[in-house]
């Protein structure tokens, strides 16, 4: 069968590009598909195997390979344009516009879900505010596109024959705003590449891309005011505000290669979590390194850590990290101050084996199996 997959851009190597990695893997004869590809060709090579994509008009607009986020509007009209009239089987790699994509009856289209829109439905308000669009006649058009956008969304909730979410969370809001139900695969991490170590150095880290959700700032402020020792690799535009809030307790690393990450990593007493993540790659691999995750206790961290609330028990044979229920400065640091009175109980090779749930290896029979099931019964019923 003839196999097209639609992805909504490809600007950088991240977790998504990772899933696409892996699809690349299981079936190596898609023809791909996107809003906008300015992939470099080493990220090419691994993910798309050196093929090219079929791109959108947006492609083709001034900047429209790196200022692409300013044609939103015109997203679902370019999604739309994509021909795919070919192709028996569609799978859709999508967080923003891709599940849209117009298939016939006798076509399978499967939706590999990130998340819904996030900045058009649940982080509406966060985002309006954070981009500061809450106000003047720029604020009016962009809250009128994004309500044409989560329009447009609904409207596209049946095109899709199955849904497949990244996590139980993402599978609710799929419930909650398409009313669909999923099927839930893990994403792949690379667990493998973060290998266990026995010695854990006095200090605490972090690793992220320095943006307003991932909360780095309440991190950073936390760590602060315990002065506790914290390393905090990552760069992004809420950098300079991060790095006046640090104080001396704190070392911002910026960006650092993989192996130099991956070094810290192994040897801190716990990684530092604080945003409410669809999945969240980063928790998992720190796992991988056998270090425990003290994280904010919802969305994906949820489903990825073995953890418990300060007051809680912590089981030695299962528990993997500490949970603080609240994003502020006080929870966290009643978190850290639990997890130290109770650090011993922690041990490396239970969060390691927690870790290898997520595996590269799983994730791929586990998406192949699913989808040629779902691909036998579909055939079956036609």
């Amino acid at each position: 069968m003839k196999k097209a997959l639609i992805h909504d851009w490809y600007t950088v190597y991240g977790g998504a590009e990772r899933c696409v990695e892996s699809f690349t893997n299981i079936w190596d004869d898609f023809d791909h598909f996107s809003l906008i590809d300015n992939l470099s060709q080493k990220h090419r090579d691994v993910i798309l195997k050196g093929k090219h994509t079929k791109n959108s008009f947006v492609q083709k607009l001034p900047f429209g390979k790196t200022k692409y986020r300013s044609y939103l509007p015109l997203f679902p009209l370019a999604i739309e344009e994509l021909d795919l009239t070919d192709y028996e089987l569609v799978i859709s790699s999508s967080s923003s516009v891709a599940k849209g994509v117009l298939t016939r009856p006798d076509q399978l289209h499967i939706s590999y879900v990130y998340s819904p829109v996030r900045y058009a439905w649940d982080l509406y308000s966060q985002y309006i505010k954070e981009a500061k669009l809450d106000r003047g006649i720029k604020g009016f058009f962009a809250r009128y596109f994004l309500f044409k956008l989560r329009l447009w969304d609904y409207s596209t909730a049946n095109r899709p024959d199955y849904y497949i979410a990244i996590s139980k969370y993402v599978a609710k809001r799929i419930k909650k705003i398409y009313n669909k139900e999923s099927i839930v695969i893990y994403p792949p991490v690379d667990t493998a590449s973060f290998t266990l170590t026995t010695s854990t150095s006095d200090y605490y880290i972090t690793c992220s891309r320095m943006v307003p959700y991932k909360k780095i700032d309440l991190i950073v402020e936390a760590f602060s005011k315990t002065n506790k020792k914290l390393i905090v690799i990552g760069d992004g535009p809420d950098y300079k505000k991060i790095k006046k809030l640090a104080g001396p307790s704190v070392d911002l690393k910026g960006y650092i290669e993989k192996e130099e990450m991956q070094k810290l990593i192994k040897h801190a007493r716990a990684f530092i979590f604080a945003a409410e993540e669809d999945f969240g790659i980063a928790p998992i691999e720190a796992q991988a390194c056998g270090v425990p995750v003290i994280a904010y206790g919802k969305g994906g961290a949820l489903e990825t850590i073995q953890g418990v609330f300060p007051g809680e028990d912590i089981i030695s044979t299962i528990s993997t990290g500490i949970f603080f229920d609240n994003q502020n400065v006080n929870s966290l640091i009643e978190a850290l101050e639990y997890f130290e009175k109770n650090e011993s109980l922690f041990k490396k090779e239970i969060i390691r084996l927690n870790a290898e749930r997520f595996s590269i290896n799983r994730f791929e029979k586990e998406f192949k199996d699913t989808v040629e099931n779902v691909y036998k019964n579909w055939k079956e019923a036609q």
